[in-house]
């Protein structure tokens, strides 16, 4: 998936190093699955994440003249990932699809991130809207990542799947 750079990625394997990152310290314990996140953070009980196999992806990264990263580009297929409702068993499991995220750095140390296909996008309570949220979006999503690493949505089109809905 980093919150965009740290906490969260689109629908590919990054989101587990992305929100393993963004968890409080403390919050490590024996898990079932590739990544599990409390109640109130991703929904609004424990989302439990698994990563099936990983597709074929290409990443780029484009510097100015002075070698300063500007914007970097992922295409490609990302992972099967499967979530998991810890409250009641309940799962949804989504195939690997195909996705692009465009990345632009700013000058003032945010982010703009425009993501197409099938991207997976958890908010959190910080974000903008405030979360807990974990969106499929099938179509163009603009977001935002303040220096703080706190997630602005800007813009959606397509088809939206709420993944905590679906679990419930």
């Amino acid at each position: 998936m980093w919150r965009m750079s740290c906490r969260r990625v689109p629908a590919t394997t990054a989101l587990a190093v992305a929100v393993a990152l963004a968890l409080p310290a403390g919050a490590a314990r024996a898990q079932e699955h590739d990544l599990e996140l409390p109640a109130g953070e991703a929904c609004s009980f424990a989302l439990g994440i698994d990563f099936g196999g990983s597709g074929k992806r290409v990443d780029r990264d484009f510097y100015d003249a002075e070698g300063n990263l500007v914007r970097s580009l992922s295409a490609g297929v990302g992972s099967q990932l499967t979530f998991t409702n810890l409250a009641n068993g309940e799962t949804l499991a989504l195939r690997a699809n195909g996705a692009v995220m465009r990345t632009v750095f700013n000058a003032d140390g945010s982010q703009t991130v425009t993501t197409t296909g099938h991207n997976v996008l958890i908010l959190f309570p910080a974000d903008v809207p405030a979360g807990p949220s974990t969106t499929l979006y099938v179509g163009r999503v603009v977001y935002t990542v303040d220096a703080n690493a706190v997630f602005t949505l800007q813009s959606t089109s397509g088809r939206e799947t709420d993944i905590c809905a679906a679990l419930t």
